[in-house]
């Protein structure tokens, strides 16, 4: 997601209102009391923060009092007296956002009825002046955590096993009873008053066996009491379509692949120094003629196969991690092949500019086989689609095979995360959480509603169970599955104190007792700060300008705008960044301005991206291009400060990610069309330079390296295989003239895509291609081998970069670069660029090895004039030189 204009880029919500009538999934039969009369749900404007205290919106300052019915002989019309109270200074600090609404004082006679209150339909009353009665609902977060959340939090959930015994363990401290429906029988289960956990054990012959829940809880999105049949939110194996759970012990000897208990791992890359190579399961395969199991996890034990050669030379070159776009079981997705529905349409067949091809996917997407999978059902389960057989097991022993795989090859498996929000709540049967403890889970706003910014129902990580669900879900895929790292969606929805117990947990796993080193495994996210938590409005969150000094990285998104060009949310595509020919070689868009105001934002773009460099550091000082000594902090960037990071790792750099257009689309809607394929080849490698050179860890989109493009789609999760998949084989192109993009995200930019995509001079041939691959190949290649590029503190970043020509006298379009050893120009231009450095007169440079014997003759003529200090590089070039 990118945070230019702090919303959502992307994603499910067309796609899951069409999924979310699909048969087989979780199925939620509601069975109501006949002492359980249906109400209308009503706003819920009061918030029961903790045993003491209820806060409620627009109430008088008189006395209210909390009114419960459990349905239950003697509860009709029970009551907890209110007076009017303040908030403490640890309520304060616990709940900020309420800071200035009416509190309330529960009656100190009344506390002991807390617990079975919350066991039934709660509203808070209170008789107004005119003597009027005026009643809302209740939140219960907050109490809940005060009542249960000591003892919850230390709790083992889901299916565990002792000897061979399983016990099933689930939080429901509202629900009225819990059973266990197994085998197609009913078991009782047995609440811990302390802890609201409600537990059973059973024999031995119990593994295996599907199950469900039968949770018996009041619903206030239906106002009655239920009796939810829901899957288990520990599960650690599901039947197909996630329609039951599996009593599974992750720990059997049976889930474990040859070799998986010594298992080999490359040597652990810290994350100042990870190159990384995002990837989407289902893309890397789906099209690969060369696999033997397209489109599943297996595809990545293929060695054989044209996309394994491709990732075994990225790993050969540098890259250290894979990052897989979400694997874990999505809402979305048909599991079984014969329910996936797909395009009915000779999509080939029609021309690179039509519509035809995005209706004919469009009309399969809701069925078909593809998502992104930012649509969580279960967090701690592999995806099934990506199986050989959804059903049972296949998917724990071929996740771990593909990680086996990855290893096999020299790269580590980063697990892309999303516990920000769950694709459905209250009753709807893809809601998991909130059918189990209906109001906790989810993040509520002021009226009760469930908050949506992110794009989805949003869950409440600041509460005790879901941040332990967090913490508890990533310790399993550490554990469980060797997964090497971990990136947060949207992790600036999460509080800062949540991804900390993330890590410390994760430090605690040893080799001798776990089985990994998890002070070795990464961390990062999306730090972007924005919704009903932005500004710390309710927490202290994990964005940007927190998570500095925590060795956990976010995505710098400040240095990927001044590469490209403008912003992901653009009304007109055309606006250029260093990049792609901002001043230098400027397109026909208006939007770009008259010459002088692109000189000017290419100088600030040029500072964004020094900044970038040096890993986003606040604190490094440097001459911006108006002659003034800056440090990173006070580079502006829309208002904010550019440079956030406190040391090197901090900041995440990248000039493209599933998100937004392909790095290889957004040039070509941004450079003249009129531009060369090579010379749109070589600005691919340069902007992709300024993330692969920089200090700190790096990110990009499988096959930018090939110029891959999704024919222009800027939000593909949907696309389908047609607009997605990856093209390993040159000949098969690369993506670009697939069709007009599908019209949800993109038809307002069509009448700028039709004519590039009809374009056969955009469509790059194969010496192109593997031209741009081998040179980007070199740049990592470079990387691996300088110990400059992995600087550890801010202050080593400080003495040894630095950006000798920067000043009112730059040259637009071109940066200089110093670091220690060596001298780096990005050439931007379309011109040869002469940077004299007079300090460096008389010292000996040489283009570096890697660049003067690789693959890129262009880039292997770039000189260096000794007498004068003097670099020479050709147009659209990244040099890299070294002191001899």
């Amino acid at each position: 997601m990118s945070s230019t204009a702090r919303r959502p880029g992307r994603r499910l919500a067309a796609v899951l209102a069409l999924a979310l009538g699909a048969t087989g999934l979780l199925t939620a039969p509601t069975a109501q009391p006949a002492h359980a009369a249906p109400s209308a749900p009503q706003p819920a404007l009061a918030q029961w923060i903790d045993r003491d205290t209820v806060v409620w919106k627009g109430a008088e300052p008189s006395d209210a009092q909390l009114e419960f019915d459990t349905g239950r002989a003697g509860t009709a019309g029970k009551r907890l007296r209110l007076t009017p109270g303040r908030l403490t200074p640890a309520e304060r600090a616990a709940f900020p956002h309420l800071t200035g609404y009416p509190a309330f004082t529960v009656d100190p006679r009344d506390r002991g009825l807390a617990r079975t209150a919350l066991r039934g339909r709660l509203v808070a009353a209170q008789r107004t002046a005119d003597g009027r009665r005026t009643t809302t609902g209740v939140q219960i977060p907050g109490v809940l955590d005060d009542l249960y959340g000591a003892r919850a939090r230390h709790a083992a959930l889901g299916p565990v096993f002792h000897h061979g015994r399983p016990t099933l363990s689930v939080w429901a401290p509202t629900a009225r009873t819990v059973a266990l429906e197994l085998d197609g029988r009913t078991v009782p289960m047995r609440r811990d008053d302390r802890s609201g956990v409600w537990r059973v054990q059973g024999p031995r012959d119990w593994a295996g066996k599907p199950y469900r829940y039968l949770v018996t809880v009041w619903a206030p999105t239906v106002g009655r009491t239920v009796t939810n049949k829901v899957t288990d939110p520990y599960s650690t194996a599901l039947t197909a379509d996630s329609a039951r759970s599996l009593v599974v012990d992750l720990d059997d000897p049976r889930l474990a692949p040859t070799g998986w208990a010594g298992l080999h791992k490359p040597a652990a890359v810290p994350l100042r120094r990870a190159r990384i190579q995002e990837l989407h399961l289902r893309d890397f395969s789906v099209e690969d003629r060369t696999s033997r199991h397209p489109g599943q996890y297996l595809a990545f034990t293929d060695r054989r196969s044209d996309g394994m050669r491709h990732l075994k030379s990225l790993a050969a070159a540098g890259t250290s991690y894979v990052h897989l776009l979400p694997a874990f079981d999505g809402a979305t997705v048909p599991e079984k092949r014969a329910d996936q529905d797909r395009p009915r349409c000779d999509l080939a067949s029609y021309a690179p500019d039509s519509e035809s091809q995005q209706e004919c996917v469009t009309r399969a997407a809701a069925r078909d086989a593809y998502n992104w999978g930012y649509d969580p059902l279960h967090y701690t389960v592999p995806e099934g689609s990506y199986a050989s057989d959804p059903e049972g097991t296949a998917r724990t022993v071929e996740f771990r095979r593909m990680v086996q795989g990855l290893n096999g090859i020299g790269l580590r498996t980063v697990m892309d995360v999303v516990y920000n929000h769950t694709a459905a709540s209250g009753q709807d049967p893809h809601s998991v959480l909130d059918r189990i403890v209906p109001g906790y889970y989810q993040r509520l706003l002021d009226d009760g509603t469930v908050a949506t910014s992110t794009c989805c129902s949003g869950t409440a990580p600041e509460h005790t169970m879901m941040g332990k669900l967090v913490v508890d879900s990533v310790v399993t895929w550490a554990k469980e599955y060797k997964v090497d790292g971990f990136r947060f969606d949207l992790m600036g929805h999460h509080p800062k104190a949540n991804i900390l117990a993330v890590r410390k947990a994760l430090d605690a796993l040893t080799p001798a007792r776990d089985g990994v080193d998890g002070k070795k495994i990464i961390l990062y996210g999306e730090g972007w700060n924005f919704g009903e938590a932005a500004n710390d409005a309710r927490f202290v969150q994990a964005t940007q300008r927190n998570m500095a000094g925590t060795g956990i990285a976010t995505f710098n998104d400040r240095a990927r705008d001044a590469v490209r060009g403008g912003g992901p949310f653009d009304a007109d595509p055309r606006v250029q960044g260093f990049g792609s020919g901002l001043f230098t070689d400027p397109n026909t868009s208006p939007a770009n301005g008259d010459p002088a105001a692109q000189r000017a934002r290419l100088l600030h773009y040029q500072d964004l991206l020094k900044v970038g460099l040096t890993g986003n550091l606040a604190d490094y000082t440097f001459t911006d291009t108006a002659g003034r000594r800056v440090k990173g902090s006070q580079v502006d960037y829309n208002g904010a400060p550019a440079g956030y990071a406190a040391a090197p790792g901090d900041a995440l750099a990248y000039a493209d990610a599933h998100d937004n257009e392909t790095l290889y689309d957004a040039l070509a809607y941004k450079l003249p069309q009129g531009t060369s394929p090579t010379d749109r080849a070589r600005l691919q490698v340069l902007a992709l330079a300024t993330a692969a050179l920089s200090q700190g860890p790096a990110l990009s989109q499988a096959g930018s390296d090939l110029l891959r493009s999704k024919s222009l789609d800027r939000n593909s999760f949907n696309s389908g295989d047609w607009f997605n998949a990856l093209h390993w084989d040159c000949a098969d192109g690369n993506g670009f003239g697939r069709g007009l993009p599908p019209a949800a995200d993109n038809k307002d930019k069509w009448p700028y895509a039709k004519p590039l995509l009809a374009d056969p001079a955009l469509r790059p041939g194969c010496a192109t291609i593997r031209g741009a691959s081998a040179a980007y190949r070199d740049l990592l290649r470079i990387h691996a081998t300088e110990p400059a590029f992995g600087l550890r503190t801010a202050a080593a970043v400080q003495s040894q970069l630095s950006f000798p020509l920067s000043g009112k006298d730059e040259t637009p379009g071109v940066l200089t670069m110093r670091l220690a050893d060596l001298a780096i120009v990005f050439n931007a231009t379309p011109h040869p660029q002469h940077q004299t450095v007079t300090a460096l007169a008389g010292h000996p440079y040489a283009l570096h090895p890697v660049q003067a014997h690789g693959a890129d003759r262009t880039t292997a003529t770039a000189s260096y004039a000794e007498a004068t200090g003097t670099f020479t590089v050709p147009p659209y070039t990244v040099a890299v030189f070294h002191r001899r």
